[in-house]
């Protein structure tokens, strides 16, 4: 097992030094005429920011001290954000690049096409050939014959293309020599992908740093009655807190989930990213939700990575109820909750039996499990709507096809049987503070009575 973890290991560093060498070839060597400041400078942020990414991954699971965690976190996870669009914007790219080549094979061809119909002298192009600096041959005249002694001694162009002073593709509107366009088609490129990279992250970026947005949903229950039509529980999942998302984002979080003023608060897991003694001042805004039945929260697998014990007594300091493996009547209908199947690794797994076993089935279940692949022993035990998290919505898109390949329900609500699943996408995020095609949010679940 120790050797195949190691494979795994050296094959995931080669895939992602091999992705650092291709895009540091396409935007620094590719872009750069030669050596100077600016393929230096490139070379260096492309060896430090694998290395920044890195660090950050192995000092949040190793438990470094959490100032380095902290110092570490958020250049390495935005550059793991960075290198994901980089990637994807470099591989269009790889299709732009052709038609842009062929694009100025034509414009070349075109002018001097012109310029030899012409014979007058018009074009650019031919006056440039056919007159020397500081000649007062016109266009048109014979030129006189160069010395051979002459054309020896001019230097010739560089293969990557002119340099130091004349560090150009080519003047503007003036001839494209074959080194000289592919420089200036490497720019061109290099230039989009970096600039689409950057303001996909960053606009990514700001809308989690923002805080999360309300999302409303009804789900009728046929056993709710007539009385709690309208209970409102506002669910939150995957917020997250660590070296990168701290108290500030804590109380964001509070702000909104308060300000939809619900009748319960579900916090269905991954609350965390570290330990009580560094994340319980990022968490102690938390004791300020408020709602007219209380907060309810299940584990999810991240507080298994963070300490689970500590944080289910923190969790209690703080006002909010755990529920594991356990369940609670409330009017109108049953709230259990389940631990994450990451418990299973602590001997503390999801026990649906414990939870459900021996409740009034003729009364309406709303299940608290972290997980959305937790669905299937929902419906087994007749649980009539499922609360999750998890999935992030893929946080980062095309992410959202592998979180789909790994469980039944991404994001929003879908029906399994007589059972309905709701997944959020999450308040924070894991790794990148960034989301791209999956915003966070909290959303506000309202439950219908079908008698109403």
């Amino acid at each position: 097992m120790v050797v195949v973890f190691v494979l795994v290991g050296v094959a995931a560093l080669a895939v992602l030094g091999g992705f650092h060498w291709y895009a540091w070839r396409r935007l620094v060597r590719d872009t750069t005429a030669g050596p100077g400041t600016a393929r230096r400078v490139g070379t260096a942020v492309f060896v430090a920011g694998p290395l920044l990414m890195l660090g950050a991954v192995v000092s949040e699971r190793a438990g470094a001290p959490f100032w380095l965690q902290r110092t570490l976190g958020w250049p390495g996870f935005l550059w793991m954000a960075l290198a994901v669009y980089l990637l994807l914007a470099l591989l269009g790219g790889e299709l732009v690049r052709p038609l842009l080549r062929r694009a100025l094979d034509r414009r070349t061809a075109t002018r001097r096409a012109n310029g030899t119909e012409a014979g007058t002298g018009t074009d650019s192009e031919a006056v440039a050939h056919a007159a020397t600096p500081g000649s007062s041959r016109t266009p048109g005249a014979s030129a006189p014959t160069e010395p051979a002694s002459t054309k020896a001694a001019e230097p010739a162009e560089p293969a990557g293309g002119p340099v130091a002073a004349g560090d150009t593709a080519a003047p503007v509107g003036g001839p494209l020599t074959a080194p000289s366009r592919r420089l200036f088609v490497s720019r061109v490129v290099g230039g989009a992908v970096a600039a689409a990279a950057v303001g996909t992250v960053g606009y990514g970026t700001y809308g989690v740093l923002r805080g999360p947005t309300v999302k409303r949903v009804t789900v009728p229950l046929a056993k709710l009655p007539r009385s709690a039509h309208g209970f409102r529980i506002a669910v939150v999942s995957d917020i997250h807190l660590g070296p990168v998302l701290g108290r500030g984002f804590a109380q964001k979080v509070v702000d909104t989930i308060n300000s939809t003023q619900p009748d319960l608060i579900a916090v269905v897991g991954d609350l965390v990213d570290g330990s009580v003694k560094n994340l319980g001042p990022a968490a102690a805004p938390l004791a300020g939700l408020r709602a007219r039945h209380g907060a309810y929260f299940v584990t999810g697998n991240h507080e298994y990575f963070s300490g689970a014990e500590q944080w289910l007594r923190e969790v209690r300091e703080l006002g909010i109820h755990p529920l594991e493996n356990a369940r609670t009547e409330l009017a109108g209908f049953d709230l259990a909750g389940v631990n994450d199947v990451q418990g299973e690794s602590e001997g503390h797994g999801p026990d649906f039996g414990r939870a459900l076993g021996d409740r009034d089935t003729a009364r309406a279940c709303v299940l608290l499990a972290h997980q959305p692949v937790q669905i299937h022993d929902a419906v087994r035990h007749g649980v009539d709507l499922q609360l999750s998290g998890h999935t992030h919505g893929g946080q980062l898109w095309p992410g959202n096809f592998i979180a789909a390949a790994a469980n039944p329900t991404v994001a929003g609500l879908e029906r399994y049987g007589d059972t309905q699943l709701y997944v959020s996408r999450g308040a924070g995020a894991w790794g990148p503070p960034t989301r791209v095609g999956a915003p966070s949010d909290i959303t506000v679940v309202e439950l219908a009575s079908r008698e109403a």
